[in-house]
């Protein structure tokens, strides 16, 4: 798998979390149906496969976010017991994520930075996480590279991403960005051509020392006509956003073809 074409990557919108990047915590804010409709999903499953089926303990495990945004991922591991760090190249995200993080008691440590230029010593993490932000990279080889690098031997690489599928297309383009009538993502949030399917990931890890352990649908807790009125009632303002991503709170499946979350190690060193 080769770096996005520039031509496809200028058709992104990643500068969406510089000009909303104050509004990560608020009810009504569109970056609060990630907390409201993944985080219910893909935490517990993380957070299950450390603790139960890798069965090590998160306190005062070293843990690297990639993409932390306004840190409403960095905060679960946090309150969890790891140490986190947390990257975005948004200032205006990280400022949210400070600021959020003070309220809340948690000690973590934001700064500026990219996952394909990772300002970290080799091995330095016990984990590294990266969920949203996959299918938003412009070098995802890069990206994967500098993972692994960081990542101590026998460490653990935590992942979600959206699969390159019908579904998606229809879901994630179509329904929740494109289509007047249901849109109530910003347009250009993301472009299919930058989905990434489980194959094409597996065999990035694999070619960076990381070997896959197990991956797990994330899927609509609602089927597609539910998730258009669900889309209608937000766009007429009967609904917020935190209780649209309630309503279709994400679920652990089978089904990878909407988006998937996974795990891998790191090679130990013999």
């Amino acid at each position: 798998m080769n770096a996005i074409a520039e031509q496809t990557y200028n058709r992104i919108d990643n500068h969406l979390y510089n000009t909303q990047g104050d509004s990560w915590w608020q009810e009504n804010a569109v970056l609060y149906f990630l907390k409201t409709g993944l985080n219910p999903c893909r935490f517990p499953y993380f957070l299950n496969a450390y603790t139960q089926q890798l069965k090590m303990s998160a306190v005062g495990k070293t843990a690297l976010d990639i993409g932390c945004g306004g840190g409403i991922l960095a905060e679960e591991f946090a309150a969890a017991g790891f140490k986190v760090t947390g990257i975005d190249p948004s200032e205006a995200s990280l400022e949210t994520a400070k600021n959020h993080a003070n309220y809340s008691g948690l000690d973590i440590e934001y700064q500026t930075g990219t996952g394909e230029n990772l300002s970290f010593p080799d091995n330095s993490f016990d984990v590294v996480y990266c969920c949203d932000v996959l299918e938003h990279v412009r070098d995802l080889p890069k990206c994967m590279s500098e993972i692994a690098r960081v990542l101590k031997p026998g460490g653990v690489f935590f992942y979600d991403t959206i699969n390159r599928t019908f579904q998606s297309k229809l879901i994630a383009i179509k329904i929740m960005q494109e289509w007047q009538w249901t849109a109530f993502m910003p347009p250009n949030l993301h472009v299919y051509d930058m989905f990434i399917k489980p194959k094409e990931l597996d065999a990035l890890m694999k070619s960076n020392g990381l070997q896959p352990k197990d991956v797990k649908g994330m899927s609509p807790g609602v089927n597609p006509f539910e998730i258009i009125s669900l889309c209608r009632q937000r766009i007429k303002g009967e609904i917020t956003y935190g209780e649209m991503g309630r309503r279709i709170r994400f679920k652990e499946s089978n089904d990878l073809s909407m988006s998937y979350m996974g795990f891998a190690i790191k090679n130990s060193i013999n």
